[in-house]
């Protein structure tokens, strides 16, 4: 009936936005993950079909673009930044400090699938698996 982990050490998966997954735990409500993009890389832009998110930001510094309708902006983030991803917003973040920018996410309801995302034009180039 309880569950207990420990974030993995390794990525799990990679997230349709091009940042690492380490997959954590679920309920029939939501799920969680940890997201991690490397210093200096912009995500591909997204859009989700059905669910909502919740981030919380860890570590490193950078930017996340949200654009819904008609509604854009761009918020600067860093350890200890909460914000939310609704239904139909297409986003994009950029890892912008010395470190790596992570994570962690609530996915209302748990993420469904790898056909969940779908790419978006983004506010900037992305730049992640570029060598």
């Amino acid at each position: 009936m309880f569950d207990t982990m420990t974030l993995p050490e390794t990525p799990t998966a990679m997230a349709p936005d091009g940042s690492e997954v380490r997959a954590l735990l679920a309920l029939k409500g939501g799920s969680m993950a940890h997201f991690s993009l490397p210093s200096g890389q912009t995500s591909i832009a997204v859009a989700h079909r059905t669910v909502e998110e919740i981030w919380l930001f860890l570590t490193g510094s950078g930017e996340m673009w949200l654009k819904y309708e008609d509604r854009e902006e761009i918020v600067p983030v860093r350890k200890g930044v909460c914000l939310t991803i609704p239904l139909d917003t297409h986003f994009q973040f950029r890892s912008t400090g010395d470190e790596p920018l992570s994570a962690v996410g609530m996915t209302m309801p748990p993420w469904p699938g790898p056909d969940e995302a779908f790419a978006v034009e983004g506010k900037w180039p992305a730049t992640i698996g570029d060598d």
